[in-house]
């Protein structure tokens, strides 16, 4: 576990446990309020906090603008230095929040007093009013938007574990191990990255390392962030005959001027890259060779930014679509952060699926084509952002496609629905008001849903959906196709990042707009029935799936770095 992940419950904890220990109103004295202190708090929370908290809204983390209101400084501060001390006393209130939020919290006793001043004091600098759980303009929220459970689909996959990805941090995650893919090509080599900055070559039951982003791009960054570092790759189909490869990465703010930026007032946080490359010998057992940046973008947060680039696996050549590449944009945090209207507005790049020719020059800074056939490609206003293919998105983060060519794209969702949508063009999924079969009020609080008005218009909705009873974050599948679960074929396998939990729908009824029904699917490893939270012994098991050679189907997890295939199926 990250320090930047342990402060999401911090503050939230605090407040419970302050309330639940002391009768009195916590005391609001003690609170630095020199510039120069609240200067150094507010770099802290940059360093470690923001990601997951803001002042605004509920994320990842609490809302931490009312905190300083309800709980007193001492309390704040002893949780900051020494938060697991209290929660293994028990405290009731503290066990609801870490099972709310999921993730454990370890200590900052590497903050010396004077940085806990500081940073409490920024803190409280920021403090808001509480909002009310009801928007005139919308309603009561749902409290529980989705109230039917998921029921079992009574299988049980059997695992059989392959290998361990190579420990690239002491701390959880120990290997942030993401998307696996196949080269196009006779010898269907299977690849699978660390986001931390390796591209590795899967050679029997080991990963040897291919490429290192760090070792190329000395700039790269891997945090602060969930998802920063290596974010994506994709081979292209003709990669055997031109070795032309790409990634997306991040990078400091202001490393070099960005093709996609914002006005100056607003925070940029990091930026992601997009970059070719060319490997010299496409047979290589490494990479040597050269790359190009075709694009840059600023981001107002560390999350959901460019985690995914594809190409589509069923074009072919002289098909429209052959050699494209779609590019999954996240909205960079930037509507959580009260800058909803660049991800709202169609002509900007953020919260968008972009489809590009990476071999063209018709873009604006002319390192890259724009497709004849994009929906938008002949619009004749002229702020048009022609990229565009789909938009609507809060963290569209896995692009995939089914054996009968439907696209799929997985959202991440905020508060409360988890999305997996089927892509069409010139489509917009909602975001920044709607979250799944619901609207949300990007200019109030996030964290609660409302139920749809009676005149609805202009929004296509998922084709699957889960609210946060049933997981936090999803994880998108494939559709099985392998040979060692027959009772499999024909069923789209996905599941939750955090709680592991693995799902299933019948492919056939993935329809845009029609929520299909998803059902479980329980976990057998040597014989024994399991769960990931059990095999991970953590609540956040960071569960991802992959597809390889002959449709053999993976399941990994970046807590432990622990990779599994499925190796049967049978009826529970």
């Amino acid at each position: 576990m990250t320090k930047l992940v342990s402060l999401v419950i911090l503050v939230c904890l605090v407040q419970e446990n302050a309330l639940a220990q002391s009768p009195d109103k916590p005391s609001q004295t003690g609170y630095a309020t020199n510039s120069q202190t609240i200067a150094a708090g507010k770099q802290l929370f940059q360093q470690n906090c923001q990601v997951c908290h803001n002042f605004y809204q509920k994320g990842m983390g609490p809302n931490l603008g009312n905190v300083t209101a309800d709980a007193s400084i001492t309390w704040i501060k002893s949780f900051i230095h020494n938060a697991p001390g209290v929660i293994a006393q028990g405290d009731a209130r503290a066990k609801r929040l870490l099972a709310e939020f999921k993730q454990p919290m370890p200590s900052f006793e590497h903050l010396k007093n004077t940085d806990l001043d500081a940073l409490v004091a920024y803190i409280h600098s920021q403090r808001r009013k509480p909002a009310n759980d009801t928007d005139p303009r919308m309603g009561p929220a749902k409290l529980n938007p989705i109230a039917a459970g998921v029921t079992s689909a009574g299988l049980r996959i059997d695992l059989t574990e392959v290998m361990t990805a190579p420990a690239t941090s002491q701390k959880i995650p120990l290997a942030r191990i993401n998307k696996m893919d196949v080269m196009p090509g006779p010898d269907k080599r299977l690849f699978l990255q660390d986001m931390r900055g390796t591209l590795y070559e899967m050679v029997g039951n080991s990963l040897r390392s291919y490429m290192s982003l760090p070792k190329e791009r000395p700039n790269f960054i891997d945090g602060p962030g969930l998802a920063s570092g290596l974010g994506s790759y994709a081979f292209h189909p003709d990669f055997q005959k031109n070795g032309l490869f790409y990634t997306t990465h991040t990078e400091k703010a202001k490393t070099a001027p960005a093709n996609f930026a914002y006005a100056d007032s607003i925070r940029v946080s990091l930026q992601w890259v997009l970059t070719e490359w060319k490997q010299t010998d496409p047979a290589a057992q490494t990479f040597s060779g050269s790359g190009r940046e075709l694009l840059r973008v600023d981001m107002v947060s560390q999350i959901h930014g460019v985690q995914e680039i594809t190409f589509n696996p069923h074009a072919k050549p002289g098909s429209p679509d052959y050699g494209l590449l779609y590019v999954g944009v996240g909205d960079g945090g930037s509507t959580e952060n009260k800058a909803y209207f660049l991800c709202k507005d169609p002509n900007r790049i953020w919260g968008k699926v972009l489809r590009i020719d990476p071999k063209g020059t018709n873009s604006k800074n002319g390192r890259y084509g724009i497709p004849a056939d994009n929906p938008y490609a002949n619009a004749t206003d002229p702020a048009t952002l022609r990229e565009v293919f789909c938009r609507g998105f809060r963290n569209p983060n896995r692009i995939t496609w089914t054996p009968d060519g439907t696209m799929l794209i997985s959202d991440i969702g905020q508060a409360q629905l988890e999305e997996l949508n089927v892509g069409l063009a010139g489509t917009d999924y909602g975001w920044p008001e709607r979250e799944g079969t619901f609207m949300i009020n990007h200019e109030g609080q996030m964290d609660r849903v409302y139920g749809l008005p009676a005149i609805d218009s202009g929004y296509t909705y998922p084709a699957i959906q889960y609210d946060h009873d049933e997981g936090n974050a999803i994880s998108a599948g494939f559709v099985y196709t392998g040979s060692a679960a027959s009772a499999l074929r024909g069923k789209y396998i996905f599941g939750d990042i955090v709680n592991g939990r693995i799902y299933c729908a019948d492919a056939s009824t993935l329809r845009a707009g029609q929520q299909t029904t998803m059902q479980e699917l329980s976990l057998r490893v040597n014989g024994k029935p399991t769960t990931f939270q059990a095999l991970t012994n953590h609540p956040k098991t960071d569960l991802r799936f992959g597809v390889g050679n002959n449709g053999d189907f993976y399941l990994y997890t970046k807590t432990d770095g622990k990779i599994y295939k499925i190796t049967g199926c049978s009826a529970e």
